[in-house]
């Protein structure tokens, strides 16, 4: 299917929230079990799907990306990036589908079968799930835990406790996304190296991004173990500039200030909120006095930490549940020789864009999607040690490497 000139090209969908040593090793894996000559990687922007800021800029981990062996770096768009697995990997996957070249799809798992993830695929998916999974939410579960016990209930316990653990969540609905795009991608599972997704320890050379950006806010030199040169170098640079590590805390009285000032009803058109939650929101802000505290008092066995903290910074960053329906457009970061080649020989389906001159040309759907972007992108600028200014997103430069 390829359209790159005869070459076999490869996508991930990824974080690099920093980029560590298990990302290098992904994506040297990757190359190597599909004979990609290029790989393309869809990376979150400067908020990440645990309802958090990225540690450092999107275009310090995009020259991360392109020195660790990417080609391509296009950006996944902030609702995407910011919400639970479903709607990530919708959108990492039509972005992969719409480039037009794209022949396997590459991630992480912690099994080591792609072909029992796809029987998971199949039993998430089942029709004769739905209603199991419903008597469980009643029964006060979050959906999660709900949904891998009606999987229990039919599939046995081999395959729903391939839902128990975070790569193979989001694998499953990676494959699934495929399946309802009717892509003709094919998924590729690597299996995960050294230390768990979140894990505080290390393993080795390797340790979780969680544990990385622990050290990183710690400023822990044992966290260049951990890193790539390139990596090490960026992150230097960046913490020269002040402009990391980013951390939400500071502006956590900003954050408050803005839930303290919405209505029921705005609220209610957040993303992932539904029977009634706002009310509970709109209640638990007024005497939440930090970040923890207000996550602490939404949360409940039916709403899980995560789901609370995506919420609450979509209702900060403007995001609403009608942002998640399209992806409009392509938005290239950075690229070398080789992404540059691919471009020229692809026909996309989704507008490319690679700067805010292009956006001219953009439905107004679109160009909405992009100023939120760019809203957005000047919030984050307040989560750093030094202040940014306004309008990096509008005045960034593409990343070119040789």
């Amino acid at each position: 299917m390829s359209m790159s000139g005869g070459g076999r090209v490869a996508a991930i969908i990824a974080e690099y929230n920093p980029f560590h040593n298990g990302h290098a090793y992904h994506l040297t894996e990757t190359r190597r079990l599909t004979g990609a000559d290029t790989v393309v990687v869809i990376m979150s922007g400067n908020f990440v799907q645990r309802g958090e800021c990225a540690i450092c800029d999107k275009f310090t981990r995009t020259r991360m990306a392109l020195a660790g062996g990417a080609d391509l770096v296009l950006e996944l768009p902030l609702p995407f990036a910011c919400a639970g697995a479903e709607t990530f990997a919708r959108g990492g996957v039509a972005l992969a589908d719409a480039l037009g070249c794209v022949d396997t799809l590459s991630f992480g798992m912690e099994c080591g079968d792609v072909s029992s993830l796809m029987k998971a695929a199949d039993a998430v998916s089942d029709d004769a799930v739905k209603p199991l999974l419903a008597e469980k939410l009643a029964e006060g579960r979050n959906f999660a835990a709900a949904r891998t016990q009606a999987v229990r209930m039919l599939y046995g316990d081999d395959i729903a406790s391939l839902l128990c653990l975070p790569n193979n969540t989001l694998a499953v609905e990676y494959i699934r996304a495929l399946r309802q795009m009717m892509s003709p991608i094919r998924p590729l599972g690597v299996l995960r190296s050294g230390a768990a997704h979140d894990a505080p320890a290390a393993a080795g050379d390797f340790a979780s991004a969680t544990a990385v950006r622990d050290m990183l806010r710690k400023d822990d030199g044992a966290v260049r173990r951990y890193l790539p040169a390139a990596s090490r170098e960026l992150l230097d640079a960046a913490a020269e500039k002040g402009s990391a590590p980013a951390d939400l805390k500071l502006c956590e009285r900003a954050v408050l200030s803005r839930l303290r000032s919405m209505t029921r009803e705005q609220m209610a058109l957040l993303p992932d909120v539904s029977e009634g939650l706002e009310n509970r929101l709109y209640t638990c802000v007024k005497t939440a006095a930090s970040l923890e505290e207000l996550y602490a008092a939404v949360k409940s066995k039916r709403y899980s930490h995560a789901r609370i903290r995506r919420i609450i910074l979509s209702a900060f960053l403007g995001i609403r549940a009608t942002h998640t329906q399209t992806v409009p457009y392509l938005r290239i970061l950075g690229m070398n020789a080789r992404g540059r080649a691919l471009l020229a020989n692809v026909r996309p389906k989704l507008p490319v864009i690679s700067s805010y001159k292009h956006t001219a040309s953009l439905s107004p759907e679109a160009q909405n999607l992009y100023r939120l972007e760019c809203h957005a992108d000047d919030l984050w600028g307040l989560m750093t040690p030094s202040v940014q200014p306004c309008g990096a997103d509008m005045t960034a430069r593409l990343i070119v490497e040789s």
